[in-house]
């Protein structure tokens, strides 16, 4: 293509430009809206190998924050030592606490000119198609994004799931013994009185949804049932699954496990025909990001495949991808309600009408923070 035939294709794009603003009375685009600049030049899928990108993030000045989505700081244990492995000249911090947090502290950041992390990991789905309406997050579509199911991905590359969440209940399997529940009716059989313990719905939004689930399914007295069951609450989705390995509690209702899990005490229950809940934990860069090099190496190693492989509970978000031979993907599962749970995430009216509705049922939430209060700006 020469030259002159490309300058002619701008200057006639930007003609159309001008030309559409005007019979808009000039008014004024929406925020995130796409410019003339963007719709010429659509966002490729990345070509570059991770020790290419390695390279670029090195030179940057190797260095990456990471605002985790999650219950304790332990959780981040795993990847970053991963990350340590294969990438030792670029130092990450991962900054563990609750998504509700994360997201509002990152908007009080970019408020006050403080920005801390480079990438946002989080639970709280619908600040990813607000932030992409404000135009702070940076379009980009890892290594294998083509390959990623289609609802876990924003199609113009703003953000992309990295892996797999699901909750359900868990037992004990050994204390439960014959007599193991099989699907949530179960849970208020008398037998469990005083032997459950579970994360708070009104506490955390994937909780919320999946006990909307199991009202939905058995109704409001299958509530006030489980109420009766004197269940233990506490704050943070690790904590049930706590409660049972650590045998205060034979039941745990409200935390994420693995369908393909090999463990002799513990069954996580992926349930036939009755709800679970799962979802595609999303991840973006933002745009004011000061290591954008060390971020696009990460949400690149998180989607290629021998990380995809490596999913603890046997679930990728790439559709050419399958962990566990035994398991389908988990968007061929209708009672996980994949596509449902960001619908939910993103009517806050409704949410928040559920959160009062079951603080009837079970109690206003009570005690600290799992990760603790880390306050503005942690990972500075």
């Amino acid at each position: 293509m020469s030259r002159d035939f490309s300058r002619r294709r701008l200057l006639a794009a930007g003609a159309g430009v001008a030309f559409a603003g005007a019979a808009a009375g000039q008014a004024s685009a929406a925020p995130g809206a796409r410019t003339a600049e963007a719709s010429l030049f659509e966002v490729r899928e990345e070509r570059r190998s991770l020790e290419e990108l390695y390279e670029a993030a090195v030179a940057e000045g190797g260095k990456l924050v990471l605002y985790q989505g999650g219950d304790v700081d332990s959780q981040a244990a795993g990847v970053r030592a991963a990350w340590a492995a294969a990438f030792p000249e670029v130092d990450l911090t991962v900054v563990v606490d609750y998504s509700k947090y994360h997201d509002v502290r990152v908007d009080n950041q970019l408020a006050t000119g403080t920005l801390v992390p480079d990438v946002v990991q989080l639970q709280t789905l619908q600040d990813f198609t607000r932030w992409k309406r404000q135009d702070k997050l940076l379009p980009y579509k890892p290594a294998g994004f083509s390959e990623v199911h289609k609802g876990f991905k924003d199609p113009g590359g703003a953000w992309t799931a990295l892996m797999v969440i699901a909750f359900s209940f868990m037992y004990d399997i050994q204390a439960a013994g014959t007599h193991a529940p099989k699907t949530a009716a179960d849970l208020v059989d008398l037998r469990w009185r005083n032997a459950i313990a579970s994360s708070y719905p009104n506490d955390d939004d994937a909780v919320l949804y999946l006990y909307s689930l199991y009202q939905r399914t058995y109704g409001w007295d299958w509530v006030a049932a489980f109420a009766a069951q004197q269940p233990q609450f506490a704050r943070g989705t690790n904590t049930p699954g706590a409660a049972v390995t650590g045998g205060q509690k034979t039941i745990g209702v409200g935390g994420s496990g693995s369908a393909v899990s090999t463990s002799t005490s513990v069954k996580w229950v992926l349930p036939d025909n009755a709800p679970f809940m799962a979802w595609g934990q999303r991840a973006a860069i933002l745009k004011q990001a000061a290591h954008p090099a060390a971020a696009k190496l990460y949400m690149n190693w998180q989607l290629s495949e021998a990380r995809q492989k490596a999913a603890f509970n046997g679930w990728s978000v790439r559709e050419d991808i399958t962990p566990n031979a035994s398991l389908k993907p988990v968007w061929e599962f209708p009672n996980a309600h994949v596509d449902d749970f960001p619908k939910f995430m993103e009517d806050r009216a409704e949410v928040e009408r559920l959160k009062q509705t079951f603080s009837l049922y079970f109690g206003e939430v009570k005690g600290d923070p799992s990760p603790g209060w880390l306050g503005l700006h942690p990972g500075r």
